[in-house]
């Protein structure tokens, strides 16, 4: 283990995190809080804690995946405890369990909040919230590497620690360049969701927030009300892009290349919309035919809509209180929970493609048993699928479960109902934000022991991380020669 490369690449990570904060600074001093010098405080220590850590290169260069999943995961870890100080030092959030809670949700664009009234805290910590969905929507190391060059060639193994999906490549030669043009695409969709919202006659503050926790599918809102009380023009909007954010930025990259014909073929993200208007059919049709329609049709079609592409992408929003639909329509919600958005999106969840090529080994499976001297061949994306990638996602989910059980059985001390313990482990492993029952859309997370809340911290930076990078940092083996 390269350690004292690691130690570098933590420190130019807290360096870009001392910038940032400088954002909720401005903004507080635009609007005359005294909060604001909380941000530039430890900004300042920060950057000089991180300058201290990245003042000396370390001699060997070796940098290998076990370099690099450390360097995620620390990255993320170190991120959101220092990312969670200001609360504390401002009084917004009085308990430090709560205030790494708080932040660790935003970083992972989980959503899942114990705050219960929103709206009093000022806004600067309201931007630092909403602006760390945005910026770990893409990846905190994927948006470092967009910014400057840390290890050259070698970025690829932070990279795949990092991506979501079963694997990740290079769009374009340099990991450097793909980090960017990545970002690039990032940015111009959040632009774009900017314009129309203000178009929608949203306020600047509101709509930037709402742009920040749409595009990081996070779901961080600024009011108490989540999305209820916004206009249908503007739910709609945000319905839109918090689907189109929910696809492979991979698709977009062909798209702008011009590669039409390879980024319509995309399998997953054509079983990603099949998913989506099968739920919302589904959902329409349970609510009219219980007698639960949510006003007209019209307006039912709005809020199913909005709830499903909510839940998939595991943005979190709301317009309305989804624990009072009926069973069938709350199971499909749960199940949408777990599939998740498509690889290489802004999304959680365990993603389209798993579940796909899971579905497609269950049926290579039949198939042998039923005709023992067949080849059967799995194809996703037109391409045979390796067992070796087989493998690594039975491996994932088998250790995804072991995480879920482990988490569930710890908060269940709490005793809450096993519908609040199933669905607060679900909306925060899979980076949802609510859930069901205690913590469904107008509750929260406050009520939960900090033994609780430091668990399903945990489990939000473990579902973010996909797993593998919080295991191989918590491995002896890592650390050995």
């Amino acid at each position: 283990m390269n350690g004292r490369l690691v130690l570098y690449m933590i420190g130019r990570v807290m360096q870009v995190e001392s910038v940032l904060m400088l954002l909720p600074f401005i903004t507080g001093l635009i609007y005359k809080e005294g909060d604001a010098f909380c941000f530039l405080i430890v900004a300042i220590c920060e950057f000089l804690v991180g300058f201290l850590l990245s003042i000396k290169k370390a001699d060997s260069n070796s940098f290998h995946a076990r370099e690099g999943f450390v360097t995620v995961a620390l990255s993320w870890i170190v991120m959101s405890l220092i990312g969670s100080i200001p609360f504390i030092i401002a009084n917004e959030i009085t308990s430090p369990v709560d205030a790494i809670f708080e932040t660790v949700s935003g970083f992972t664009t989980t959503g899942a909040s114990i705050l219960t009234d929103i709206e009093a805290m000022s806004k600067c910590c309201l931007f630092w919230r909403s602006f760390a969905n945005w910026v770990g929507g893409m990846g905190i190391l994927v948006f470092v590497m967009s910014l400057m060059p840390l290890m050259g060639a070698q970025n690829m193994y932070m990279m795949k620690a990092e991506s979501t999906g079963p694997s990740v490549g290079k769009l374009v030669p340099k990991v450097k360049s793909t980090a960017a043009g990545l970002y690039k695409i990032y940015c111009t969709m959040s632009f774009v969701l900017f314009l129309l919202l203000l178009i929608g006659r949203m306020d600047p503050f509101s709509a930037l927030m709402a742009t920040f926790a749409t595009a990081g599918t996070g779901g961080f809102g600024i009011l108490n009300t989540s999305c209820a009380t916004f206009t249908t023009y503007q739910q709609v909007v945000i319905t839109v892009f918090m689907i189109l954010f929910g696809v492979n930025f991979s698709v977009y990259f062909l798209i702008i290349t011009k590669k039409f014909r390879a980024a319509f073929k995309c399998e997953e993200m054509r079983w990603y919309f099949a998913i989506i208007f099968a739920a919302i059919a589904l959902i329409c049709f349970d609510l009219i035919a219980s007698g639960n329609m949510i006003g007209s049709f019209g307006d039912t079609l709005n809020h199913v809509s909005f709830t499903v592409g909510s839940i998939i992408t595991t943005t979190g929003f709301s317009t309305v209180d989804f624990n009072q639909w009926t069973e069938f329509s709350k199971n499909i919600l749960v199940i949408l929970m777990f599939v998740g958005a498509c690889a290489g999106s802004t999304g959680g969840g365990l993603k389209v493609s798993r579940m796909v090529i899971c579905i497609k080994s269950v049926s290579k499976m039949i198939g042998q048993s039923l005709h023992p001297k067949s080849v059967k061949i799995i194809r996703f994306e037109d391409k045979p699928v390796e067992h070796e990638t087989v493998r690594s996602i039975n491996n994932y989910i088998l250790a995804f479960i072991g995480f879920f059980v482990i988490s569930m059985m710890i908060i269940s001390l709490d005793n809450y109902s096993f519908t609040t313990n199933f669905t607060a482990i679900t909306a925060t492993i899979n980076n949802i934000g609510p859930g069901l029952n205690e913590v469904g859309p107008t509750g929260n997370f406050a009520d939960f022991s900090d033994l609780s809340k430091i668990v399903m911290s945990l489990d939000m930076i473990i579902g973010r991380l996909e797993v593998y990078p919080i295991l191989i940092l918590l491995a002896p083996s890592t650390y050995k020669k």
